[in-house]
């Protein structure tokens, strides 16, 4: 097969079949719908001397999933049924591969299938919903193996929501992206709620504890700067609408929950650090009023 195909270098409007890059690899057959390909990055049974690994792609699980994805674009069109795309990439997240994710983030695989996590062969990462505080999907946060982040075109950002939610019993456990709220999960808290970003997700947090009523809000901050100032922002935010909110940080030289975790944090230190946190409320001012004559 190797000896007669007509191999093509891969490209931006046609990247490898197998690892989704634009570059390295080769393909041979139709384009958009190709036979075979030569992966440099992934391995299989038949290597191909310096190019890489052959792959036989005509039913293989990675043109089904190929397949799958272009079905997925053409149904959907411009106005795209994102609670409908959350469940087809939940469908085809893998659980070998999502395994090995986990794994390869210190995470376990359930704490990711409670974020509701699924796999865009489209772009060829794992996806996260983003949601509202009734839990609707707004958008999706999207990681590829590498670490590099980004979203699915025409969503709006949104909190990153477990499927077991928390109640009034609980607090609200606010952290900052998908990874650290599935940390905290790990860790055994519930009624995790991770924002999109240290500045992000001001509104629907406010919304989420209205809905819920907490008696206290926990922001677990980065331990970075921006991460700091953003915690502060929220913080300020939430005081109007819970009678408690405490701001903590991972220990020094840790940059946020997911790293605290690797480093063998445990709930019971993150609750030491919480108790030790200055209480934040909101303080109402009375004015006097004097000198005043009718």
């Amino acid at each position: 097969m190797t000896a007669h195909a007509q191999w093509r270098r891969v490209n931006r409007a046609h990247p490898c079949s197998v690892c989704g890059r634009p570059d390295w690899c080769l393909y041979a057959g139709p384009e958009g719908d190709p036979t075979a390909a030569i992966c440099a990055r992934t391995e299989s049974t038949k290597r191909c001397g310096e190019a890489g690994w052959l792959h036989r792609l005509k039913d293989s699980p990675w043109s089904s999933e190929r397949r799958r994805a272009c079905s997925v674009r053409l149904a959907l069109g411009g106005g795209r049924d994102v609670g409908r795309l959350a469940a087809e990439f939940q469908r085809a997240a893998d659980p070998g591969r999502l395994y090995q994710f986990a794994v390869g983030l210190g995470l376990s695989a359930a704490s990711l299938c409670q974020l509701g996590v699924g796999w865009s062969a489209e772009h060829w990462a794992w996806s996260f919903p983003m949601v509202d505080a009734g839990g609707a999907v707004l958008g999706f946060r999207l990681r590829r193996a590498d670490g590099f982040k980004f979203a699915v075109k025409g969503g709006r950002e949104g909190l990153f929501l477990p499927s077991a939610g928390g109640d009034r019993l609980f607090p609200i456990y606010v952290c900052e992206g998908p990874t650290d709220t599935a940390a905290l999960l790990d860790m055994g808290f519930r009624g995790v709620a991770g924002r999109p970003s240290c500045t992000g997700g001001i509104t629907l947090l406010v919304e989420l504890v209205r809905r819920r009523r907490p008696g206290e809000v926990v922001i677990v901050a980065d331990g970075d700067e921006p991460g700091q100032r953003g915690a502060d922002n929220l913080a300020s935010a939430l005081t109007a609408y819970v009678p408690a909110v405490r701001v903590i940080a991972p220990p020094k030289g840790v940059k946020d929950a997911r790293t605290w975790l690797q480093a063998g944090g445990t709930r019971q230190d993150v609750e030491a650090v919480i108790r030790e946190a200055p209480v934040r409320r909101l303080t109402v001012r009375a004015m006097a009023i004097t000198g005043f004559k009718g």
